[in-house]
């Protein structure tokens, strides 16, 4: 009974924009709590028309989207802890990095102001500027740039931070950095947090370096498919791979035991003529003949000419060496190395 008295002081616009959005919360997979202090209109304009069919902005006050929270589900309710300043919300049927993305690629940079802090670290970057020489080389300077007339230019003589992240830029710089058109702020919606299928993500879930995952889960195929080979585990994968191993080990084995088999006799053969004329160097010329005398001279153009048997003397120990795995076919390696 005191819940409709309250709700009877009310407005009826009020109520409608409540319900408004308990409805989209409920029609939506996915709800993003975004902040909009400081975006200009305009720009807000332009977004919603940018991604209008994809996803829906929702702004209204924080009071409104506090109460429409507090009576929808228990599970969406923790949202309403990422409610600060100017506040919007939007819905959407991509998933919430989908989403989290588009709105980020959204955004468009903005000039600073006097008396903003920096959003991050302001970076004046040495070259030529479109200034001729004047007293625009002095304004630079005051603000802490450093200009010079080079070539009858102006040039910013060396890269600078200007201004660190948090500090309060001043008049000057911020005249300057327009000036110089260094936009240090991205203006769009600042995406808090997001809700889908029950779980709660805030913007430091969402931000991924996508080529950096991309490049762990390529090197995570790698090295599943080093240890399927190395540890003999035969997959539809691997299995060539383990076979060339096996015949290159099981042919090295046959080499060094000397064990007479057909398709090794060359190479059993190249090493004995190695061992020979190795043993010919060591004794004296008048114990060879003129046969081996002319074969060791040889041995020198031999060796350039054919390396076979310098293989054959040493105890090989390949490792198969690791395959080239591409983005496109490294999601079905790990399912196909242990699936």
């Amino acid at each position: 009974m005191d819940e409709v008295h309250h709700s009877s002081h009310i407005p009826k616009w009020k109520i409608d924009e409540i319900e408004d959005i308990k409805t989209n919360i409920k029609k939506y997979p996915v709800i993003g709590l975004v902040g909009i202090h400081g975006l200009p209109s305009k720009q807000l304009q332009q977004m919603r028309s940018n991604i209008r069919g994809t996803v829906f902005i929702k702004i209204c006050k924080n009071t409104l989207i506090r109460r429409a929270l507090e009576e929808s589900a228990d599970e969406i309710k923790p949202l309403e802890g990422y409610i600060d300043q100017e506040m919007g919300l939007v819905f959407s049927n991509e998933n919430s990095f989908k989403l989290y993305k588009l709105l980020e690629s959204s955004k468009t940079p903005a000039p600073i102001k006097a008396g903003m802090e920096a959003p991050v670290d302001i970076i004046v970057e040495k070259g030529p500027t479109g200034f001729p020489p004047g007293p625009i080389v002095g304004e630079l300077q005051t603000a802490g740039i450093p200009a010079a007339i080079e070539g009858g230019k102006v040039v910013i003589r060396e890269k600078k931070v200007v201004a660190k992240q948090g500090e309060v830029v001043s008049q000057k710089l911020a005249a300057m950095l327009n000036r110089l058109e260094i936009f240090p702020l991205e203006l769009g919606l600042e995406v808090k947090a997001t809700f889908e299928d029950g779980i709660l993500l805030d913007a430091s879930n969402l931000a991924i370096d996508e080529a950096l995952y991309s490049q762990n889960f390529i090197s995570a195929v790698q090295q599943a498919f080093n240890l399927s080979v190395n540890v003999a585990y035969p997959t539809k994968t691997t299995i060539t791979a383990l076979l060339v191993k096996a015949v290159s080990e099981s042919r090295n084995l046959a080499v060094n035991a000397v064990i007479y088999e057909p398709e090794i006799m060359d190479t059993l053969l190249s090493k004995c003529q190695i061992q020979m004329l190795a043993l010919a160097g060591l004794i004296s010329d008048e114990a060879l003949d003129e046969d081996l005398k002319a074969r060791l001279g040889a041995q020198v153009a031999v060796s350039h000419v054919d390396t076979k048997p310098q293989e054959a003397e040493e105890e090989i120990k390949e490792e198969v060496a690791e395959e080239e795995v591409t983005e496109d076919d490294a999601a079905g390696g790990l399912g196909a190395l242990f699936g």
